[in-house]
């Protein structure tokens, strides 16, 4: 165990407590200095975590979750570790997608962005799909009402007026209580300007081939604008 107390007379700068590149000064805040007290060598060792004594009240102690193999575990999930169920309604294991570049786009039939945006990612997905390139869409209802059908008038929709040939999936909530998982995880990985919300219908996370968000665009950059993006993944 690592005991670390805290001084109440000294302070010193977040980034040097923590060993990180200095912050500018109008950003700088201060810390109560650490002083550390361990019976290990190796500090870097934490794995049964660490407390924390306050001279100003000795009675608190603050005690760390310790780092645990678990937690490293999900520190490192990845969009492979997904099963999700597709249009028809079957489960679909993402890590079939493995060593892949994946574009994840929630869709709508009804959108001002509709036909430009499948018009665009059926370009590209029929460009690159044999260099291992795909597009999973997910449709989504929850902006503007404007993916009211179900299941199959939406795979009717894209497959005949767009000629769609990537999987499309189950109708899901990408915001709010009932988000599906898949979405939790991209905007958890991806924050975004507003945060975790998603802000309208096709927005997009760019997935690499070792299942790992890479970036996120919002609804108005177009597929074609994402384009040297998937080459320069497809190419690594």
């Amino acid at each position: 165990m690592v005991s670390i107390t805290i001084s109440s007379s000294s302070y010193a700068p977040f980034s040097t407590v923590f060993n990180t590149s200095r912050p500018n000064s109008s950003s700088t805040f201060l810390v109560p200095s650490f002083k550390f007290s361990t019976g290990i060598s190796n500090f870097a060792n934490l794995s049964n975590g660490f407390s924390l004594k306050s001279p100003i009240n000795p009675g608190f102690l603050f005690k760390s979750r310790p780092f645990t193999v678990q937690a490293r575990a999900a520190a490192e999930k990845t969009v492979h570790d997904f099963t999700v169920k597709d249009i028809d309604g079957k489960d679909v294991a993402l890590n079939k997608f493995k060593g892949k570049v994946m574009l994840i786009v929630n869709v709508a039939s009804r959108c001002g962005l509709t036909s430009s945006n499948y018009s665009e990612l059926s370009h590209l997905y029929e460009k690159y799909k044999s260099q291992g390139f795909e597009i999973l869409a997910f449709p989504c209802n929850q902006f503007g009402f404007q993916e009211p059908g179900s299941n199959s008038e939406i795979k009717q929709f894209a497959c005949t007026r767009f000629k769609a040939e990537f999987p499309i999936f189950d109708k899901v909530d990408v915001n709010g209580p009932s988000t599906a998982p898949i979405y939790e995880f991209l905007k958890s990985n991806a924050g975004g300007f507003l945060g975790g919300l998603i802000k309208w219908n096709f927005e997009k996370f760019l997935i690499d081939k070792k299942g790992k968000v890479v970036e996120r665009y919002p609804p108005t950059t177009s597929p074609f604008q994402i384009e040297k993006d998937i080459q320069k993944l497809l190419a690594a």
